[in-house]
């Protein structure tokens, strides 16, 4: 795998690891980074985007793809694409949030072994999504 295909594939782990964590994992890290639901939404889309590209490549699994084009699916029809405020709001208001973190855990699961990974340290600029 080239250097560029490691690059993207910890990218897309990084947000499975975010969206298949417990929930109450999730509205920690959430609260504590004051995410907030637009950087969430271009992460997903961005994902998407990435995962067609390298599934043609070979580098993600066909499953993977069902599975996250099924994330974007769910994350569109609740509305939670477009929804502004914070992240942990919309994690405890919206009930696709589990559909979500079930796939996600199936993703890592097939990839890894396992779906629990430690959640991210770094999350992108808030205030960029003002």
């Amino acid at each position: 795998m080239s250097d560029d295909a490691d690059y993207w594939q910890r990218w897309v782990a990084r947000l499975l690891a975010v969206l298949a964590a417990d929930a109450e994992a999730q509205l920690t890290w959430a609260d504590e980074h004051g995410v907030k639901n637009a950087p969430v939404a271009d992460d997903v889309r961005f994902v998407l985007h990435l995962a067609e590209g390298m599934a043609q490549r070979g580098s993600l699994a066909p499953e993977a793809l069902r599975d996250l084009r099924a994330v974007g699916r769910l994350l569109d029809e609740a509305g939670v694409l477009g929804r502004t405020g914070l992240w942990a709001e919309s994690l405890a208001a919206e009930p696709a949030w589990n559909e979500v973190r079930t796939l996600a855990r199936r993703i890592l699961v097939a990839r890894e072994g396992d779906w629990r990974r430690p959640l991210p340290q770094r999350v992108p600029p808030q205030h960029l999504c003002d």
